[in-house]
């Protein structure tokens, strides 16, 4: 009996992997589907935009993307979450909605580690500290020398609670024992605008929507949350060069699939996703993003998820933020 049902198990798993090879062989056999989990016009939605066009080139069939916004990704993430595993509905993965939400959100519709199968990273982007100009600090330094100061006394805006921006300053300012009072907006421009017009003195936020006011005068650079400087702020210090030994945090975007997706299938996006990131006009569209494109494997995009997961849930905690 024994030996049967170990005959059995074999030659289930050997069909399914032959089915598996056969699905890959004949896909993509109609249009591909990207659901961007926000609203049009954004670095996100631009990141997917930029991959899509050259993708569907690659692959013989068109790659559409399709914006489903709301509470914060979630809801286009839960959607590819529950769709068909066939390789035809993928996710374009934001840090913020993959590896914060979990934290934040008391429910958020769908598991990150059970319900996706990482297919790879697009590209890094850092945070970058700006300041209007009266506030009287010329980098990340007097910075946090002066909010040690006066405790409390400086407040910063961010795309939202929970975005990549956010708890990234939070963990700056747990990091340096000072009090950095977050001011949540709908959205990074908003928060910028406000921090430009005086009503805030600092923002967290992506390179790509600060540079051109750091460029005018209308903002300046204190601090950038990446390994190296970017080419968007050359003149901006890191936070490692501010002191702040292995503080390195980027927000990414990546592709994912629903879990279950034939392995042949994550494979083959992946080693063509990544030979589109190598394109020149797709690097240099990144650029203007603040992206520095990736195209890893699966197993080490998924690696950093796990890794990005464990390392936000104690900064959330710390810091309080909920979203029920």
């Amino acid at each position: 009996m024994a030996f049967r049902n170990a005959v059995r198990l074999a030659t289930g798993i050997v069909l399914a992997g032959m089915q598996a090879v056969a699905v890959a062989q004949s896909w993509p056999a109609k249009s591909i589907r990207i659901v961007v989990p926000f609203s049009p016009g954004g670095i996100a939605d631009n990141s997917a935009r930029t991959v899509a066009d050259k993708l569907g080139g690659k692959l013989g069939q068109s790659v559409v993307v399709d914006n489903r916004p709301g509470a914060a990704g979630n809801i286009g993430a839960e959607y590819v979450a529950k769709s068909p595993p066939d390789g035809y509905t993928l996710l374009l993965g934001y840090d913020g909605t993959i590896v914060v939400n979990p934290h934040v959100y008391a429910k958020t519709g769908f598991d990150v580690l059970r319900d996706f199968a990482p297919v790879t990273k697009l590209g890094d982007a850092g945070v970058i500290v700006v300041a209007h100009p009266s506030v009287p600090a010329r980098d990340l330094r007097e910075l946090i020398a002066l909010a040690r100061a006066k405790p409390g006394s400086f407040s910063y805006g961010s795309a939202g609670t929970g975005s990549s921006a956010h708890v990234a300053c939070e963990m700056l300012s747990q990091r340096t024992g000072t009090n950095l009072v977050h001011v949540p907006y709908k959205g990074g421009g908003q928060a910028i605008a406000d921090t430009v017009g005086g009503q805030i003195p600092l923002t967290c936020t992506a390179v790509a929507g600060a540079q051109q006011f750091m460029k005018t005068g209308r903002l300046k650079g204190l601090g950038l949350s990446s390994a190296t400087r970017a080419a968007g702020a050359p003149d901006v210090p890191t936070f490692i060069e501010s002191g702040l030994s292995g503080f390195v945090v980027d927000s990414w975007v990546g592709i994912l699939a629903p879990t279950n997706t034939p392995r042949p299938i994550v494979d083959r996006l992946q080693a063509e996703i990544a030979a589109v990131l190598q394109m020149p006009e797709v690097r240099e569209r990144y650029s203007v993003l603040g992206i520095e494109p990736v195209g890893n494997r699966p197993d080490e995009f998924a690696a950093q998820i796990r890794a990005d997961l464990a390392r936000w849930g104690p900064v959330v905690k710390q810091a309080n933020i909920r979203i029920e």
